[in-house]
């Protein structure tokens, strides 16, 4: 196991707060129209079924990090050696970068078509990545606060879906295991954009505590996710017949047009608001990451590559112009994270078994 001082480490209580914060971000505002237009409105199956799949993969994560030094640079480099696991962990440090790209992106579009249609990408993307570094400067203490407020104070946004109850018809769901198993599972794939990122945690448990004791926390996290997209997701199929969805990139958001309050004519001017507070502990989470493996891959010091890595996030940012460049993005990024989680870990678990074993023998 690496050598962490104390200070530098996290409750494992708290690991809850990081799983969920960088779970939930702006794939929530429209992952309902991706799955309904593969397995139409039996896809609330699929978003169970993806859920129950990460506890399984959660398991196998604690179950690599067990068999290593603690990270996914070690365990890299066991399974695969020096030079091949860095070239691995290359890889994730990339992958850390696109998910950034990801959410900072797709949060800035929300911006544009909703509020500001003439908002400079660059210049939002520069004012963002400067706060992340600010945050990340201050180490995985800090982000665990940025990450537990991000999830504790827009949480009453939950609440305003409960609106819609009295406009929606629960009968749309049914009749249930209309489409074939292939399509449900098909979904079930497609949801994978929307749940990757907890697989942060094989960069971040040698700052837990006690970090084998913090195993129910991360499960009780995913249960939380699971639950969360379940209920949008019921919400939406009963808010919008199927043709509707079709039409509507943004489900989550759309919901927000009919909430009516004395102060504010247009809700989702406020939920939109709210949701950097959502984003901003995902980006932080993530460059961090990415951040300490090129730390423990290179004498570079993490401040130095984080610098680089935010240079790279704003370049990136600004070379997506348009819906359908950001949309075949997404896609991209939502494949990698279904085979780095759903083949690679699995994979890299029975190698790790497979060389201890050998080694007992020896």
């Amino acid at each position: 196991m690496l050598s962490i001082p104390d200070r530098r480490k996290i409750s494992p209580t708290l690991v809850y707060f990081l799983i969920l914060s960088i779970q939930v971000g702006v794939g929530i505002l429209g992952f309902q129209r991706v799955i309904a237009l593969t397995a139409g409105y039996d896809s609330w199956i699929a978003v169970i079924i993806a859920g129950g799949l990460t506890h399984i993969i959660m398991f196998f994560i604690y179950k690599v990090l067990e068999n290593s030094d603690g990270d996914i640079v070690s365990a890299n480099q066991i399974a695969f050696g020096k030079w091949i696991g860095n070239i691995i962990n290359l890889f994730f440090a990339l992958y850390f970068t696109v998910l950034v790209v990801n959410v900072v992106r797709t949060y800035i579009e929300v911006l544009q078509v909703w509020m500001y249609p003439r908002l400079s990408t660059w210049a939002f993307a520069l004012a963002f990545m400067l706060l992340v570094f600010y945050i990340v400067n201050g180490g995985i203490r800090a982000i665990t606060g940025v990450s537990f407020f991000g999830i504790i104070m827009p949480s009453y946004l939950i609440l305003t879906y409960f609106y819609t109850f009295k406009y929606a018809d629960f009968r749309n769901v049914l009749p249930v295991f209309d489409h074939s198993i292939m399509e449900i599972l098909l979904a079930t794939r497609d949801m994978s954009l929307t749940y990757i990122g907890f697989e942060a945690l094989l960069v971040i448990y040698p700052f837990v505590k006690k970090a084998e004791k913090s195993q129910k926390w991360a499960h009780w996290a995913l249960l939380t996710t699971t639950t969360l997209y379940t209920f949008i997701t019921l919400i939406t199929f009963a808010f919008f017949s199927e043709k509707q969805l079709e039409r509507t990139v943004w489900a989550t958001l759309s919901m927000w047009k009919i909430l009516e309050l004395p102060f504010v004519e247009r809700f989702e001017y406020i939920g939109i608001a709210n949701w950097c507070l959502i984003i901003l502990p995902n980006a932080c989470i993530s460059i961090w990451c990415a951040s300490r493996i090129i730390k423990r891959m290179t004498p570079i010091k993490q401040r130095h590559s984080l610098i680089i890595l935010i240079i790279m996030v704003i370049i990136s940012t600004s070379l997506l112009f348009d819906r359908q460049s950001i949309n075949s993005f997404n896609n991209i990024v939502g494949k990698i994270g279904f085979y780095v989680n759903f083949v690679y870990i699995p994979l890299l678990l029975i190698i790790l078994l497979i060389m201890k074993k050998v080694r007992k023998r020896k």
